[in-house]
């Protein structure tokens, strides 16, 4: 929980330091850890923002083991392997939070991220429209977990363009506001 403090104490610093702030209308975005944390903030306190953007994120660290380019690797941060304790794994998934996610998310994926593959997207995304939850899920065919910083410079700005898009939908005010 430190980095999830962490994050919302940097926010709650920008908002008490900049007066153009408006605690009513905050977005947060995160790409791969980053998307891990926004999904993770999606579901601790969907009521401290307007709308969510997860990119490239591990989502469920169980099926993560099972699938990814450096499968194992989280051994090195959890202690014990996924065989010997997928319960720790579950533990640290923000999959098994998605009940609590109530704020608009959008999800963006590469077909061909081979580092937070896709189903990890699928699965946060089928979870939530399950339950009811608006959320937007935008896959990029042959693009790689590098999408924003060297995929095609087409589909780096279709999704910029979407990013733009969607969070001026929901962090605009009502004209009564």
């Amino acid at each position: 929980s430190v980095d999830v403090d962490d994050v919302l104490a940097a926010l709650d610093g920008a908002l008490a330091r900049f007066p153009a702030g408006d605690p009513d209308r905050v977005g947060m975005l995160g790409g791969s850890y980053g998307g891990y944390m926004a999904t993770m903030l999606a579901a601790r306190y969907s009521d401290r923002f307007r709308g969510i953007c997860s990119e490239r994120a591990v989502n469920n660290l169980l099926t993560e083991e099972w699938s990814s380019d450096i499968a194992t690797f989280f051994r090195a941060e959890h202690g014990p392997t996924v065989v010997e304790d997928p319960d720790e794994y579950l533990r640290m998934s923000p999959i098994v939070l998605a009940r609590d996610i109530t704020v608009p998310m959008l999800i963006i994926h590469s077909e061909n991220d081979y580092r937070c593959p896709i189903n990890q997207a699928e699965e946060l995304w089928v979870t939530l429209r399950l339950l009811g939850r608006e959320v937007t899920f935008y896959r990029f065919p042959g693009e790689t977990h590098e999408l924003s910083r060297a995929g095609s410079p087409v589909h780096r700005k279709q999704r910029a363009e979407i990013i733009l898009e969607w969070f001026a939908e929901r962090l605009t005010l009502p004209a009564d506001s």
